[in-house]
């Protein structure tokens, strides 16, 4: 019988310690306001945190015209501006919530490039999406779904997927899955002109 009651007693304490209704709210409050402000992430694009591996570097998309390009070229293209990289699809419903936003960076930061890749199932998908949501920015297409080799190479595992490359060809940040993301935005005010 005592060994029962220090059972019970034992499950108690500890139903007790986890109940996350007790939690201060001022405290997660400062929790999420540290998270925010530290950029700790743990997603390994590379072996070199700020620098996109070879398999993404040469993954080859299709322009709007049909052309093949390398993710490198496309990086290229833009080399000494900031450029935010959308990965998207038009059937992702987060993906399309998220272009009111994704509108509002591009005016509040005309400088910087903004490049969508899409991993859409058919390139007419992919074109009437570009014209319906009035996307503007540099469009490439990939016949891939998100777990193929270039989903894999930047460890995908949510769209829409932002990530934000500096002036140099860097990555800035890895990841973010909202457009008003407040690290983003951050990431986005210090690489400014």
């Amino acid at each position: 019988m005592k060994k029962v009651f220090i059972a019970l007693f034992a499950l108690g304490m500890i139903a007790v310690s986890c109940d996350t209704k007790k939690v201060d709210a001022k405290i997660a409050e400062e929790i999420n306001e540290l998270k925010d402000s530290l950029a700790i992430e743990t997603d390994n694009v590379s072996k070199n945190n700020n620098a996109f591996n070879p398999v993404t570097l040469n993954k080859e998309f299709d322009d709007n015209d049909g052309n093949k390009i390398s993710f490198q070229k496309i990086l290229d293209k833009h080399k000494g501006n900031a450029i935010v990289i959308d990965v998207w699809a038009s059937w992702c419903p987060d993906c399309i919530k998220g272009f009111p936003e994704l509108k509002n960076l591009q005016e509040k930061y005309p400088t910087t490039a903004f490049v969508f890749l899409s991993l859409d199932k058919t390139k007419d998908k992919w074109k009437e999406a570009i014209k319906k949501y009035d996307l503007q920015g540099d469009h490439y297409y990939l016949n891939e779904k998100m777990k193929d080799e270039f989903g894999t190479s930047i460890e995908l595992d949510w769209i829409p997927r932002y990530i934000v490359v500096d002036t140099q060809g860097n990555i800035a940040l890895k990841k973010a899955i909202v457009a008003n993301d407040s690290l983003l935005i951050k990431t986005l005010d210090k690489l400014q002109p």
